[in-house]
């Protein structure tokens, strides 16, 4: 990739003179997709990003948001943040998973808190694809090598199998970290005559034009041509710059901070500076390499990973030093904030001096053509119930990620409450006597039948998630990938992603605090669906939550209402046929408040949400080897029908759940739990009848294929 022709003289422009190589290459990773969103930022301002509880919103390395106290008197921060390793996981799936994990900590990191939580995010091409599953399983080694060995837990996320990420799969991963106010710490720079401190490991050669890497189609060759732009990440050298930043913070070291991902020390350094109104002066010989003769271009932008800018004042430099060297990390004074344009030299010469916030804010913005898709109509086919039940359920979509969840070492900071298997995660927050609920994903088959609506439901589903398990909506992050923005049907699809997502946000007063955007996700295999991953955090007081499977002592509830409509479920995807979307319930918001409630109260057993693979799936999910259900329902839309906003209760006192719910949504007897271990269904006037044993023989096939 190399800038356009109307860039470089913008560039020519500004400086009064041609730029130099480096200066050239610095502008070509900053004002790239993956870094200056130059197509995406014109749809961005649809989001709500406000609300009592954000502390920093948008435009930080991550956002802040208060905890809503249950017990104490001392406020409790979070900080929450997504990030994408899209192309680096597919040329290298290990390394390029795994470095997507290195970054998002990092970005926790550099606002001063500590990590507690990741969840991720993962969609590939369709499972029987020997490729498909070489890149699923690398993806899913790369993550819980990395998180495991730095001791933060993965609790949460989800996994997709589609027709339409063959060429070019998705990493998306989120981040939660603690921390309180006198320990927050921002990324823009504060006085002029500060030091600027390179932290952590040395500059090597990897990840080089990263960021122009990621904003480019993945071509056919990328596999062996782009190994050089992916990082190699070091969880060990990761797990001590942690500790390191967690000194430094407690001694109010650290005046701001950026962590080096994107476009390297020169991304890091540049917005920095030029966030807080300033420029650098910057000695790039001064910065510790670990490889011989190295050019400035190349420690400008090599992505080498696990290491931190942090700007200390002068008589602090020592100390910092100090607390490097107590953790065997690398520390170089590379130069100072400074009045005036950001310079960098080396070898005694000149080779950047430019304007800083024309360097970080001056890329031009694309004005794209969009075309909306055209909703589906109703051509249902007919279909075996029992072929495609076990279809359904089966589906690696939609069957256990017990083979993914159970690699990942998601207990150890002694916080997770509820685990990954559930509709949400839980982590105890002791501090705010509060458990911080967190759920994420997205759904490819919702977006590509209808981008805008599926979003929408997108958001209902999180939010019904957190609800589930007696969470209240806190805010939300979410990464927004897309296919090639140049071809106006794909730019139609990822407009539509982004009002979906930020109408429905919005209708539940729910804040989206930070993102990523992930555009170019194209190869010759063509674009990907249109994917909004969405994390979302919600609290509530105390960490217990009602199960995901029945007890065998109640009687089962649907609350919310169907949508009447099969578009975009995973039974279409199996069986063939098309359909409009499901209309999506009048009062979201009020559902997911009476949800809540409902959620947390001692006479509900179980909670369980519909979506993937509609009640089919639920339900085969609820059952264990002692407790089934009973279960009538009046036809094959009612058991495949994906609508979000609902959720399956196992109650003791049906009657409360109606009060609960009246005014709000449609609450439905559809049986009653038993004690046999059996999934007994009554469909129209057809029977389907499936043990515990025979459920768990559909649900475990990627953990029968993989092993």
């Amino acid at each position: 990739m190399s800038l356009p022709d109307t860039d470089y003289d913008l560039i020519r422009d500004e400086l009064g003179r041609d730029p130099t190589p480096a200066e050239g290459e610095l502008f070509e990773n900053l004002w790239s997709e993956h870094c200056a969103y130059r197509s995406s930022r014109p749809l961005l301002s649809a989001f709500d990003s406000e609300s009592d509880d954000v502390v920093i919103g948008p435009g930080d390395d991550a956002a802040v948001v208060a905890v809503p106290l249950y017990e104490g008197d001392d406020e409790t921060y979070i900080t929450f943040g997504i990030e994408s390793h899209n192309h680096p996981s597919y040329v290298d799936p290990f390394d390029g998973a795994a470095t997507g994990v290195g970054g998002i900590v990092r970005d926790t990191l550099s606002m001063g808190a500590y990590p507690i939580a990741l969840a991720d995010s993962l969609y590939f091409g369709d499972f029987d694809r020997e490729h498909s599953r070489y890149l699923f399983e690398g993806v899913v080694e790369g993550i819980s090598h990395y998180g495991n060995c730095i001791g933060v837990p993965t609790v949460a996320g989800s996994v997709d199998f589609h027709e339409g990420y063959v060429g070019n799969p998705l990493v998306n991963v989120a981040c939660v970290g603690l921390t309180t106010p006198d320990r927050l710490v921002t990324a823009e720079a504060q006085a002029a005559g500060n030091k600027l401190v390179l932290v952590g490991n040395a500059t090597g050669r990897d990840g080089l034009g990263g960021a122009s890497f990621a904003s480019e189609d993945l071509a056919e060759d990328a596999e062996t041509e782009d190994r050089p732009a992916v990082q190699v990440g070091d969880p060990y050298t990761e797990k001590l710059l942690i500790e390191a930043n967690e000194d430094l913070v407690d001694e109010g070291l650290v005046l701001s901070a950026r962590d080096l991902g994107a476009a390297g020390l020169g991304g890091a350094s540049s917005e920095l500076v030029a966030k807080g109104g300033f420029g650098a002066e910057i000695d790039l010989d001064r910065v510790h390499q670990r490889e011989p003769n190295m050019s400035a271009l190349e420690i400008l932008l090599a992505e080498s990973q696990e290491r931190m800018c942090y700007e200390v004042a002068p008589e602090d430099v020592e100390r910092v030093a100090d607390i490097a060297e107590k953790y065997d990390l690398g520390c170089s004074v590379i130069g100072d904030v400074a009045d005036g344009n950001y310079v960098c030299t080396f070898d005694g010469d000149v080779v950047v001096d430019v304007p800083p916030e024309f360097l970080a804010d001056g890329a031009p913005m694309n004005d794209l053509d969009a075309v909306a898709s055209e909703p589906q109509e109703r051509d249902l086919p007919e279909a075996d119930l029992t072929e495609a039940f076990e279809a359904v359920v089966g589906s690696p979509t939609t069957a256990s990620k017990r083979w993914v969840y159970r690699q990942y070492d998601h207990e150890v900071g002694i916080r997770t409450s509820v685990g990954p298997g559930d509709d949400a995660a839980i982590i105890a927050l002791r501090e705010a006597g509060a458990g911080l609920a967190l759920s994420s994903g997205a759904n490819p088959n919702w977006t590509s039948a209808n981008p805008y609506e599926g979003a929408r439901a997108v958001a209902l589903e999180n939010a019904t998630n957190l609800a589930a398990k007696g969470a209240t909506p806190l805010a939300a992050v979410d990464c927004l990938n897309g296919g090639n923005p140049e071809k106006p049907a794909v730019y139609g699809g990822f407009k539509g992603i982004v009002d979906g997502l930020a109408d429905m946000c919005r209708t539940l007063s729910t804040p989206v605090v930070g993102g990523n955007v992930s555009l170019y996700n194209d190869s010759v295999s063509g674009p990907i669906p249109p994917t909004p991953t969405l994390a979302m955090v919600g609290s509530k007081a105390g960490y217990d939550a009602p199960p995901a499977a029945f007890s065998g002592e109640g009687t089962l509830l649907l609350v919310g209402e169907a949508g009447g409509a099969l578009g975009g479920s995973e039974y279409l995807a199996k069986t063939g046929g098309t359909d409009r979307f499901p209309t999506l319930p009048a009062n979201p918001a009020g559902l997911v408040a009476a949800l809540a409630a409902v959620a947390d109260d001692e006479s509900t057993l179980a909670t369980h949400d519909v979506s993937h693979g509609g009640l089919a799936v639920s339900l085969a999910e609820m059952v264990t080897e002692t407790a089934g259900a009973d279960v009538e329902l009046a036809d094959e839309i009612a058991l495949f029908d994906e609508t979000p906003g609902r959720v399956v209760v196992e109650t003791t006192n049906p009657e409360a759940v109606r009060e609960a719910f009246d005014g709000v949504a449609p609450v439905t007897e559809i049986g009653a739990a038993t004690t046999d271990g059996t999934l007994s269904l009554s469909v129209s006037d057809e029977e389907l009848v499936y043990d515990a044993a025979s459920i768990a023989e559909l649900r475990d096939v990627i953990e029968r294929e993989l092993e």
